[in-house]
């Protein structure tokens, strides 16, 4: 591995050899990059053609052509978030000589797109439960449009732009701000709402937010931490100092390194890859309602215990209504007006969730299943199974089961929720295949900037194995951990401020001006983005009503 040596800095003093990071790549790697990247778009499409005509809905050419500009912009989303977001992760195995840079970049590719293929899809969700629910349950009209390019366009815009300047800064930061920025513009745009469905759900946000906002301190922490106890345990002093330039580590060390790269980078895309699921699914919903609303993959077989599981929940319902009852036309106005104020725990609340759910129940058993029901139900049977599963979440957020009657009942109103979720959120197999391609691919462009940035200007001393080490099994650890649980959390953040945490406890300190920038980087994102999308909706939102859209 060659290595290019730097010119002296400010002090006089000439810096340790940079790796060598613009090697020519083979011209047969273009070709093969090409043919993926058109591959994988022609599959997408090939995929929506299929699944719609499967379901005899038929896509006229207009919103076919409409479809394919979103879904461009959302694996665009992703393309973006491979080559800003993973540099940090093949940033560590390049400045330590593990790796030639242009392997790394491929292999942490590969397996960004195996994180993406066995990912659960439950961060895809917690993304989406930030938007406004009067936006979610009216995908397919001009606000719903309106609102999905407004956040792609706003965290592309914003990803290009700190990319440019060679900044580390979080997808996952920027993805959040602008789908809050969408919620607020909603709102103030929604005369007479109070919030609730037209605005953002705080309560959501807050759990998400928080996450964000503990990622550089959790990567700073644990990595300094684990570095010193390293320091402490394992006495071998290559460990701890400055690789040798052209010289790769020990093999153990250099084991050690690959593998945690290799963990950051799957991890990565199991999380990262996620987030642009959870948006092309509502591109789906909007565009071709029929095949993408409910989850037809579903079996027969699925629908006796669906309907049981209704039953008790509405059972339950029931006894929380005091004998109140709802018809079930007035029962949506009755939810969606207790989630625009927040409260749920009226008996007119409860009979209305008693009513609909019994609804639902009637409707799934009358058509056999949900793989079963017609076109022109589709609609309004998502939006009623959304509606309660939403209004119900919120009854059970405290759980308490005393309130429900005990354990017994509070359960059987989770388990219906979670088939109501399988009934409604569900990630088809073409959807994943396609992003993974898109974040894998993305990987392998653009990296150099964010690179050097993470192994150069963050620390005062170049990265020895130690510091790469720890930062990566922090970053790949934190990671996992988040996609467990369902959080959206930032590789970025954490990955730079372990690098960052792993140099003090070398004793090297840190670059004032990149910590600086990297700082205010992490604070304009959310407001940033927030402006951004914001802007961009109500843009959206006013030349579709001028047009008549």
């Amino acid at each position: 591995m060659t290595s290019i040596a730097l010119a002296p800095d400010e002090s006089g003093e000439v810096a340790p050899p940079r790796p060598r990071l613009d090697s020519p790549s083979h011209p047969a790697a273009k070709w093969i990059f090409a043919l993926m990247l058109v591959g994988g778009f022609v599959y997408a499409g090939w995929s929506v053609m299929t699944d719609t005509a499967g379901v005899g809905e038929t896509l006229a050419i207009g919103v076919f052509a409409f479809l394919a500009l979103a879904l461009l912009i959302a694996l665009g989303f992703e393309f973006v978030n491979g080559f800003h977001d993973t540099a940090n992760a093949v940033a560590t195995v390049i400045y330590t000589n593990s790796m030639p840079a242009h392997l790394a970049v491929v292999w942490s590719g590969f397996f960004n797109f195996l994180g993406v293929m066995v990912s659960s899809g439950a961060v895809a969700y917690s993304i989406i439960t930030l938007l406004p629910v009067d936006l979610i349950l009216n995908v397919g009209s001009s606000s719903g449009f309106a609102m999905i390019f407004a956040l792609l366009l706003a965290a592309v815009i914003w990803n290009l732009a700190t990319w440019y300047v060679g900044l580390p800064n979080s997808s996952s930061h920027t993805l959040i701000g602008s789908v809050l920025g969408v919620g607020v513009a909603n709102q103030l745009l929604a005369a007479g709402s109070k919030g609730g469905t037209a605005g953002v759900d705080w309560s959501q946000a807050y759990k998400v937010l928080t996450g964000l906002w503990m990622a550089p301190l959790i990567g700073f922490g644990a990595a300094l931490l684990l570095l010193l106890v390293m320091r402490a345990v394992l006495r071998n002093p290559r460990l701890y100092k400055a690789p040798m330039p052209n010289t790769p580590p020990p093999k153990g060390i250099r084991g050690l390194l690959i593998f945690t790269c290799t963990a950051v980078s799957f991890a990565h895309g199991s999380n990262d890859g996620q987030k642009g699921m959870g948006l092309i699914m509502l591109i789906l919903i909007g565009c071709a309602p029929t095949a993408y609303a409910l989850n037809r993959t579903l079996p027969t077989s699925a629908t006796p215990a669906f309907v049981a599981t209704a039953n008790r929940a509405a059972a339950v319902f029931d006894a929380r209504a005091n004998g109140v009852h709802v018809p079930v036309e007035q029962a949506r106005a009755v939810m969606t007006h207790a989630l625009q104020q927040r409260k749920v725990d009226s008996p007119e609340t409860f009979a209305a969730l008693a009513a609909t759910t019994r609804d639902i129940a009637e409707r799934v058993q009358g058509y056999g299943s949900i793989r079963a029901v017609p076109a022109s139900a589709t609609p309004n049977l998502r939006n009623d199974m959304y509606l309660v599963l939403d209004t119900s979440k919120l009854a059970t957020k405290s759980g308490d089961a005393a309130g429900f009657g005990g354990e017994p009942q509070l359960k059987a109103v989770k388990d219906y929720q979670t088939s109501l979720e399988n009934g409604t959120r569900f990630i088809p197999l073409w959807v994943k295949i396609t992003v993974a391609i898109a974040l894998g691919l993305g990987t392998m462009v653009g990296w150099k900037r964010i690179v050097v940035t993470v192994g150069e200007k963050i620390g005062k001393q170049h990265m020895t194995y130690g510091m790469g080490a720890a930062a990566e099994m922090v970053a790949a650890g934190t990671i996992l951990a988040a996609d467990r649980f369902g959080l959206p959390v930032s590789t970025t953040h954490i990955l730079s401020s372990g690098v960052a945490g792993a140099s003090v406890a070398s004793g090297a300190g840190l670059q004032a001006r990149t910590i600086r920038n990297l700082a205010l980087a992490w604070l304009l994102t959310l407001p940033a983005a927030m402006a951004l999308s914001g802007f961009l909706y109500w843009l959206m939102l006013s030349i579709a009503r001028a047009t008549g859209a």
